[in-house]
């Protein structure tokens, strides 16, 4: 176990004998109700038996959506089309430049605990960010992964200013997810202003991205990061189709 990982989230390692997860990557950007129809159709096959478990990475065209707690007043600005979305969590942005990855994991192989999912996502992400040389972390009140500010004003109270740099929402279904996470690699950052993202509007709250803040920013090095450490939180991948 590496330092980060025993330090971010518990494990998530698959059975023994259980095969490698799958690893898609799309280059052209997915429209989000034909990226929807095939992961839950994966999903259902994974809990049939009749598929592996599936990583797909993949850019959407500009989209909000909102998840299961969504309130409609934090829907600022219908710029872009709106879908309602069967994970967990409120309004969230989609967009190039953003990297989504849907998992699709059997936790009956792995462990029966979403507490436990969720906490290992969020890790894997941290970890991932860590290697592009980014701080960041997790916080007990508010999903997602999150950069101190330091350089940004302060809140009305003197709050230290944060920036999510990663959002998280999954479901499942038979013990098997689907949805997944969203990480800001160089997405176009005014975009997140037609929604109030998960429902916070506190002036010390805001959104970056790796490019923001000067990490490496090209997707390539960037999901060769994500891949490398998942195999850290959620065992060995091997590319879609072999």
């Amino acid at each position: 176990m590496t330092p980060d990982r025993a330090a971010n989230a518990p494990s998530m390692s698959p059975a023994p004998g259980s095969p490698p997860v799958e690893w898609l990557i799309s280059s052209a950007l997915v429209p989000y109700e034909q990226a929807v129809a095939r992961m839950e159709a994966r999903a259902e096959a994974i809990a049939a038996g009749a598929a592996r478990e599936q990583v797909w990475l993949l850019e959407h065209p500009p989209i909000y959506t909102a998840g299961s707690s969504a309130d409609d007043a934090d829907l600022l600005d219908p710029r872009f089309p709106v879908y309602r979305s069967g994970r967990g969590g409120q309004y969230t942005y989609h967009g190039p430049g953003q990297r989504v990855a849907y998992v699709m994991l059997d936790l009956s192989r792995r462990r029966r605990d979403v507490r436990a999912f969720v906490c290992a996502l969020e890790g894997w992400l941290i970890a991932t960010l860590g290697d592009l040389g980014v701080r960041a972390e997790r916080r007990a009140d508010r999903v997602g992964v999150w950069v101190a500010r330091p350089d940004k004003p302060r809140g009305p109270a003197f709050e230290p200013a944060e920036d999510k740099i990663a959002a998280l929402g999954v479901r499942l279904r038979h013990w098997v997810s689907f949805h997944g996470v969203a990480l800001n690699v160089a997405p176009d950052l005014s975009h997140f202003s037609g929604i109030a993202p998960c429902g916070l509007r506190a002036a010390q709250f805001g959104v970056t991205s790796l490019e923001e803040l000067g990490a490496p920013s090209a997707m390539p090095i960037v999901d060769a990061a994500l891949r490398r450490r998942f195999a850290d939180f959620f065992g060995p991948t091997v590319d879609d189709g072999q």
